[in-house]
């Protein structure tokens, strides 16, 4: 049976997830008219609670609870800060008090008002350690919450310059207290309800999620009436999705598949630097403990040759854990490739080409563009020199638990977003050893960050990043690899509005006129 672009075979799998899942439930079948969308994703929901457990701060899964969910602050496809939730937000001149003001008119998916008790009990719950928020460490620094009409306040227990600006980012959304409270965690899981632009109506774990339009959604109803999001972890499905019609929207594609696709009739394609970046972790353990090591696999990473040869040139090399469009990028700091300085470093420590350091460094596989590619190369250029890395395929998840209980291998592949674009979520979590998101323990490290976390002066906080950062490349602490471009190919009878955060967003797409 013919597969067209709007239907799906009854009864059968997609050509796609053929390959990436070879027996499970039965997807639902598209609906012939312009009024669905299905999409193909590169990541399942773990969760329907944004808020909790490691992949919370999935960077990718973000597309989709936003879909579902409302943020306490928004934020434009070009990254810019808006209103959301919240209308209204600051810092007393003092900086011993906030103040917000929560938007009127705004209901959840059962019809029940939103209001300011939701968003107080959003946040209390988000900074109570018990609830498993991985940003736990960030809203827990106000409290004795008040509340007037549609006005909160709250004292600063600790002052945390980047508060506001969480409420746009990782775990920042607003779920419903009455709600909750009367289904559960189990209740919330099986019938999760937000008051974003979609409804959930249909999950089937680890193969889709159907969407329904809200049409009382406060920012406009959106442009589809139904989404069904399938989730594919295989990138090689993923192009066999968009290409034979069985999905209208895939990304996340080997760029040479991008580039052929995007030639097709009926199909075209958008790239777009993210503010996603490819970085190895290196774990305090083993080899890694020895600056040698570190900084000569650091410095014989030959980056330009990755993104010519594996990535078609879309790529952008960084030698720091900042893009160019991140507050605190600074172009001075450069980590050199060197392959007879990475030589003579691991000399320095009795190790080569005879007689190797070994270790192991782990990656997805299809996850993102070339990923394992990539790693496959890396490796390849540290046996020259005199490391030998096994290679070991995880998935995304067991990534997030294996940094989460600081059980990372010497050396681990993963795609950090920083999508607020301000170096205490892309360094400071990173690398502060105390983060569940940091595997690097260094108490140098730590001492040397820890001034940054409550100060006031923006400037001088800017600055404190920018020598952070450059502490970080000289010690070889982690190796960035580069910025991401993010390849989308969809039907032509799509209008696809890019995200610079890398959320692939249905409500940011529409019919083509």
């Amino acid at each position: 049976m013919a597969l067209t672009r709007r239907a799906l075979a009854t009864g059968a799998l997609t050509l796609g997830l053929a390959a990436a899942i070879a027996a499970g439930p039965t997807l639902p079948a598209a609906a012939q008219d312009d009024d669905t969308l299905t999409i193909a994703y590169n990541v399942s929901i773990p969760s329907w609670d944004p808020t909790v457990g490691p992949s919370a701060v999935n960077p990718t899964i973000q597309g989709i609870y936003r879909s579902v969910f409302d943020q306490f602050i928004g934020q434009s496809p070009a990254l810019a800060i808006e209103p959301g939730i919240l209308t209204e937000w600051g810092f007393t001149d003092d900086n011993t008090k906030i103040r917000m003001v929560v938007r009127d008119g705004v209901t959840w998916h059962n019809g029940d008002p939103l209001t300011a008790e939701d968003v107080v009990w959003s946040l209390e719950r988000a900074g109570t350690a018990e609830t498993g928020n991985p940003i736990q460490f960030v809203w827990s620094k106000v409290g004795n919450f008040a509340i007037d009409g549609n006005v909160i306040t709250a004292d600063v227990l600790e002052y945390e310059p980047t508060l506001f600006k969480w409420m746009a980012f990782l775990t920042g959304y607003v779920l419903p207290k009455a709600y909750y409270e009367e289904v559960g965690p189990e209740g919330f899981a099986e019938k999760p309800i937000g008051s974003g632009p979609y409804m959930v109506d249909e999950f089937q774990q680890n193969a889709f999620v159907r969407l329904k339009a809200n049409a009382d959604y406060w920012g406009g109803a959106p442009a589809y009436e139904t989404v069904i999001i399938k989730f594919v972890p295989d990138a090689t499905s993923r192009v066999a999705e968009v290409e034979s019609g069985a999905s209208d929207v895939a990304f996340d594609m080997p760029y040479e598949e991008f580039d052929r696709l995007k030639e097709k009739d009926g199909l075209s394609g958008v790239t777009t630097p993210v503010s996603d970046i490819a970085m190895i972790f290196l774990n305090d353990v083993g080899p890694m403990l020895d600056e040698n090591v570190r900084k000569a696999a650091a410095m014989s990473v030959p980056k330009d040759l990755l993104i010519d040869r594996l990535l078609s040139g879309y790529g952008v090399p960084i030698s720091t854990l900042q893009t160019p469009e991140y507050d605190a990028y600074d172009a001075s700091i450069e980590v050199p490739y060197d392959v007879e300085q990475a030589k003579a470093l691991l000399a320095k420590s009795g190790f080569g080409p005879d007689n190797p350091v070994k270790f192991t460094i782990q990656t997805t596989r299809g996850f993102k563009p070339k990923d394992y590619e990539m790693i496959q190369a890396i490796v390849g250029a540290w046996r020259r020199i005199g490391i030998e890395a096994d290679i070991e395929v995880y998935e995304i998840a067991k990534h997030y638990e294996l940094r989460a209980a600081d059980t990372l291998a010497p050396a681990a592949f993963y795609n950090w977003g920083n999508a607020i674009g301000d170096p205490a979520t892309s360094t400071g979590f990173a690398m502060f050893g105390p983060s569940p998101h940091s595997v690097w323990d260094g108490q140098e490290l730590i001492e040397a960050i820890i001034p940054l976390w409550g100060e006031a002066d923006e400037a001088k906080r800017i600055e404190g990043w920018k020598a952070i950062d450059k502490m970080i490349a000289d010690n070889a602490y982690v190796i960035p690899l580069l910025q991401y471009v993010q390849p989308i190919i969809y039907a032509d009878t799509v209008k696809v509005t890019p995200n610079v955060s890398g959320a692939v967003m249905p409500s940011l797409m529409e019919p083509a006129s």
